[in-house]
């Protein structure tokens, strides 16, 4: 049973405190999530500021057909710097991602870092590189386009 990483760096020319705001919304999530998914927040209040033990509840369908519940929880918050989400229930067996932000010449480098780990041990292992892989690249490639399209292409 292998330990996965996707590691995704972008930039932004927007402010820290545009990057932070959006970010920090869960009700933002949907907007960078391929519409395919069907992603839909299921938990109370989308507007609550982010803080560590929110619970986040939301239904997506990852692949045609199938819906799933999942919930994570923000573990930890140092306002305008990172935050991390882990699945507490929900399709993997381990799912901890970390939001990175930092100022730079000219907007803001945000970076993803995402530890994973599949169920059903070699049987996960081959679902991993058989589609999961895959379809991990598209959504994290979907939200890098989806970002431009919002705030702007990175010009330096």
């Amino acid at each position: 049973m292998a330990v996965y990483k996707i590691e995704q760096t972008q930039f932004i020319p927007i402010t820290l405190d545009e990057a932070w705001h959006f970010f920090s919304s869960p009700k933002n999530l949907d907007t960078i999530t391929p519409p395919d998914m069907t992603f839909k927040i299921t938990s109370g209040n989308e507007d609550e500021p982010l803080h560590a033990g929110q619970i986040i509840t939301y239904k997506v369908s990852p692949f045609a057909g199938i819906k799933m519940f999942w919930l994570t929880e923000i573990t930890h918050v140092v306002d305008r710097q990172y935050f991390v989400d882990e699945q507490r229930f929900g399709p993997y067996t381990m799912w901890h991602h970390r939001h990175f932000f930092e100022v730079v010449e000219g907007g803001v480098k945000m970076r993803d870092v995402v530890y994973y780990k599949l169920p059903l041990g070699f049987l996960g292992d081959i679902a991993h590189a058989v589609f999961v892989k895959k379809k991990l690249q598209n959504i994290f490639g979907y939200r890098y386009t989806k970002l431009e399209e919002l705030f702007g292409k990175w010009n330096r």
